[in-house]
């Protein structure tokens, strides 16, 4: 049971690794400081100040996608 929490939690932050990448992929600039800057001020910054979800919508301006993980896991 311990095992299968742990592993959703890894799974749940690669949702949101892959999905955040997404953000520079579509700007196509892996290495844009704009998106980088919002970021860090959207969610690194702000810590615990707020619902994560609710600082990651700051920074995406939605909810995370699913899709980037499938497709860097080969599924999509």
């Amino acid at each position: 049971m311990v095992y299968s929490s742990g592993n959703y939690s890894y799974i749940w932050a690669e949702v949101l690794d892959s999905d955040a990448f997404e953000a520079y992929v579509e700007s196509g600039d892996i290495f844009n400081k704009d998106i980088a800057q919002k970021f860090r001020t959207c969610v690194l910054e702000k810590g615990g100040s707020k619902d994560a979800m609710e600082l990651y919508k700051d920074f995406r301006g939605k909810e995370p996608s699913i899709e980037p993980l499938l497709k860097n896991r080969g599924l999509k």
